[in-house]
């Protein structure tokens, strides 16, 4: 998992980390965004961009949104 988004997102949905992905690889999880693990590129290009400091790498996620980890992987249909 490349990057990781977290709960800030929640309910925001800003999208200006979909309009600086460069591969296209953030969908809508319905209460947020989720970044598809197969097709991001590892650029980090969404993580500035993101307005609530949402994104991250994996293995930067704060330990009290570890859970989205998961999260974004069944978002992405991988699990």
């Amino acid at each position: 998992m490349p990057h990781v988004i977290c709960e800030p997102c929640i309910g925001v949905k800003d999208q200006s980390c979909v309009e600086v992905c460069p591969v296209e690889c953030i969908y809508d999880g319905g209460d947020q965004f989720y970044i598809h693990p197969e097709e991001c590129i590892d650029c980090g290009a969404c993580v500035p961009a993101c307005p609530v400091n949402a994104i991250f790498p994996e293995e930067d996620v704060p330990e009290q949104w570890k859970s989205y980890i998961e999260k974004n992987r069944k978002l992405s249909g991988l699990e």
